[in-house]
């Protein structure tokens, strides 16, 4: 796969959102579906649809509904980076999104990233400048096959949790 560099979608954010949900940057499946965690096998939004006993929505629009119906903002902790395919470990060169931004539009309480490397590299390139410190999360990505669903949903109930405070 070609290296190239990638830029982060928008955050999805509204006034109400309470907790911000960061993965590192979007993989080509994401780019190509025009959604944060848009590769079919990745299994995002079927445990967050889970976390509330619901259905994944399966749309973009449905998606999005999912979120502000739970008060969820979503955005990558990256604003770009040279990265080969969807291989994290390939990121070079990462520039970090402004996460104050987020944080000034709604009353975010928690902040969840990812993966292990959203998770690092939050930590060392967000967490200093915008001052609120991150949970990190198992990634949902099909390559970490080591977390099955039932295991994913139960360490994302953090999510719920916070949403619901």
């Amino acid at each position: 796969m070609a290296t190239g560099r990638v830029r982060s979608f928008e955050p999805v954010v509204w006034p109400d959102s309470r907790v911000l949900i960061l993965g590192t940057v979007p993989s080509p499946k994401s780019r190509e579906n025009q959604i944060n965690y848009g590769n079919p096998r990745n299994r995002f939004w079927p445990v967050m649809a889970a976390l509330w006993d619901e259905e994944d929505p399966g749309t973009n629009e449905g998606r999005y509904l999912l979120l502000q119906r739970h008060r969820l903002a979503l955005w990558d902790v990256l604003e770009s980076c040279e990265i080969r395919g969807a291989s994290d470990a390939s990121i070079a060169d990462p520039q970090p999104n402004d996460i104050a931004r987020v944080l000034s539009m709604a009353p975010i309480e928690a902040v969840f990233t990812t993966g292990a490397t959203a998770t690092r590299l939050y930590r060392r390139l967000c967490e200093p400048s915008c001052g609120m410190p991150c949970t990190g999360l198992p990634s949902t990505s099909p390559a970490n096959a080591a977390w099955t669903f039932d295991r994913l949903k139960e360490a994302y109930q953090v999510v719920r949790t916070a949403a619901e405070a």
